[in-house]
């Protein structure tokens, strides 16, 4: 079995891959503690690849993977031919899921989550550097936890956890 260590980050590369390059930039700036062992550096992909050989190559990073990030913008619940298929193999393989909500919403939202993650063991947080962070790094342990009490559905942080954060 491969050592998970990984972070891999799914989202709408046509839309919303200025903010995965974003956090690429958080975890590279000398004056945050914001870092992540990002999954997308373990293959390289070429555009041309088949739709066969992009999937075995996701499949591999996600072999590696402690924590699966969702980026979800306006049209990441139309995104099917990746993006749900890589949601499902989190899924199937119960990776720790943190959606990300582009939007700031610090909970899930109804109308842009993706139905398949939708009621699935998740924390769903605003897209901001320190809770981003906090949910990489906290949220795989209670992930486990609440996966071993047979615990289900959507979680966020409270309030307070945003404000001890000063956001």
């Amino acid at each position: 079995m491969a050592y998970t260590n990984k972070t891999y980050v799914a989202f709408d590369a046509d839309n919303d891959i200025h903010y995965y390059r974003l956090m690429q930039a958080w975890k590279k700036n000398d004056n945050t503690t914001f870092n992540f062992y990002d999954a997308h550096d373990l293959n390289n992909l070429m555009p041309w690849s088949s739709e066969d050989t992009i999937k075995a190559k996701l499949s591999e990073r996600l072999q590696s993977t402690k924590v699966f990030v969702l980026l979800v913008g306006n049209n990441t619940k139309y995104l099917y031919k990746f993006v749900r298929w890589e949601i499902e193999q989190a899924i199937k393989k119960q990776i720790p899921i943190v959606v990300v909500n582009l939007n700031g919403m610090k909970s899930r939202d109804s109308s842009l989550c993706p139905p398949v993650v939708k009621d699935e063991l998740a924390v769903h947080v605003s897209f901001n550097q320190k809770i981003v962070e906090h949910a990489i790094n906290n949220w795989p342990s209670s992930h486990d936890n609440y996966r071993t009490m047979g615990k289900t559905g959507p979680f966020h942080y409270k309030e307070s956890v945003y404000q001890g954060m000063g956001l």
